[in-house]
């Protein structure tokens, strides 16, 4: 409890709450601005590299065919955690019920099927419906979630039109490089590709489903995090937090080092401009010497660090604290990613240590808010940052070393990154793992 006392303060209480409020209100809004504005120029952007903008993008949404019918799902199901039961079946319904009526007539045009529309529609009316018609807490806490789950969209959306622009921005990407360095972890990909196929069409499926719908499992583990927010209980710390927080650092990697994955750079599907078409089946002779080498000006270089790692190691870190089915759940769905993100040719070894390793440092960042900033959390980040860039420094300067001796820098490798998820694990998971044996006894 805060007491107030004339001597130790030049405001009154009422006076400071004022001021909070204020500048609450300030944030909120300069969120609103820089939201509408990076939308804008998104948009701007795609029209001048004549690609699906933003806001093209989320009309369609509304009135066409949306591009993704996952994500709109998802983020209408995240903001229907702050709202009471009777709200949440009601607006279930009503986005139901709309997907529908435009399935019908996507059908009846001969269209190819799709949903989406219903849960950005029913959104936006909650969202309007929440400002005007509701008071105090029900209004607040609803805004916020409401809020959450339209930035996961909206997210998206300009992180699809970033990928574009990797795309124009860096017509060479460096896979050579990130080919050569994966030899000091015994070229992964390839090895997980060629296992992959032989299991068959089911694992192949599972894997692929789990790899492409990793947006599903997001949503749960946050829904158990967030099952409380309509009594007033909200977490200091949740997964929405660290998934968009990466969402916003990872891509700007893209284009420092632009790389498209080995299916493409050394596969079936590099539309003629792959360097061989040997994945998974023949891992690349040595070369004397590297060069980055050019590719397409479609497709995306999204592949360092591996952001499908890094969510879905963030996922599984956010459900250990969880019962046993969301703990089990977290397991499996980062252990489907990582056989994925190599099995399906979509990203190098290094790609998923770059990708770890960020997440770690993130979810430090981020992490108990109210423990600040002490000497755990400084050790680890900086342990974080400088494990991040010294992946990166490494294949783009040290390809060809790692490849002619893979097992020193492969042991060195992944001895540093074992060392971080240590000092992770000692910082933030170590005393609460002992006071729950003791209290168990």
């Amino acid at each position: 409890m805060l007491i107030y006392d004339a001597q130790d303060s030049s405001s009154p209480p009422g006076e400071r709450v004022g001021v909070a409020r204020r500048f609450r209100s300030w944030v909120i809004w300069g969120s609103i601005a820089g939201a509408v504005l990076v939308l804008v120029a998104g948009q701007l952007m795609a029209v001048h590299i004549d690609a699906l903008g933003p806001l093209t993008s989320l009309s369609w949404d509304y009135v066409g065919r949306p591009k993704s019918a996952t994500t709109p799902w998802a983020g209408f199901l995240l903001a229907l955690i702050g709202v009471s039961a009777p709200v949440r079946v009601r607006a279930l319904a009503a986005a139901v019920g709309i997907d529908v009526i435009f399935v019908i007539i996507r059908a009846i045009e001969g269209r190819s099927f799709t949903v989406g529309n219903g849960p950005t529609i029913v959104l936006t009316a909650l969202a309007v419906f929440a400002a005007v018609r509701w008071t105090g807490a029900r209004r607040e806490t609803a805004l916020r979630t409401i809020a959450l789950g339209a930035l996961l969209i909206l997210a998206t959306k300009v992180g699809e039109i970033w990928l574009d622009i990797t795309a124009w921005a860096c017509p060479m990407v460096l896979d050579p490089y990130a080919e050569l360095a994966d030899h000091a972890l015994g070229n992964p990909s390839w090895l997980v590709g060629q296992v992959l196929d032989a299991a068959g069409p089911v694992p192949l499926g599972v894997v692929r489903w789990v790899y492409f719908e990793l947006p599903v499992a997001a949503i749960v583990v946050a829904a158990w995090q967030l099952r409380n927010v309509t009594t007033g209980i909200w977490p200091r710390h949740y997964l929405v937090r660290t998934f968009l927080t990466l969402g916003v650092v990872g891509p700007l990697f893209y284009v420092v080092f632009p790389v498209v994955g080995p299916v493409l750079a050394f596969g079936p599907e590099g539309h003629g401009f792959e360097l061989a078409d040997v994945w998974p089946n023949i891992v690349p002779a040595l070369p004397s010497s590297v060069e980055s080498m050019p590719f397409d000006g479609i497709t995306p270089r999204n592949c360092m660090p591996s952001l499908h790692t890094a969510w879905a190691l963030s996922l599984f870190i956010h459900s250990r604290r969880g019962p046993r089915w969301l703990r089990w759940g977290g397991g499996f769905w980062l252990v489907c990613t990582l056989i994925a993100t190599l099995g399906l040719g979509a990203h190098y070894g290094v790609d998923l240590v770059a990708g770890a390793t960020l997440c770690l440092t993130v979810e430090s960042v981020l992490r108990d808010p109210d423990r600040g900033w002490d000497r755990g959390r400084a050790r680890v980040v900086a342990f974080g940052i400088a494990t991040f860039a010294g992946v990166l420094l490494c294949v783009r300067y040290l390809a060809l070393p790692m490849a002619n001796y893979p097992f020193p820098f492969g042991v060195a490798l992944l001895g540093v990154f074992a060392a971080l998820a240590y000092t992770f694990y000692r910082t933030w998971f170590a005393e609460a793992d002992i006071r729950e044996k003791v209290s168990s006894r």
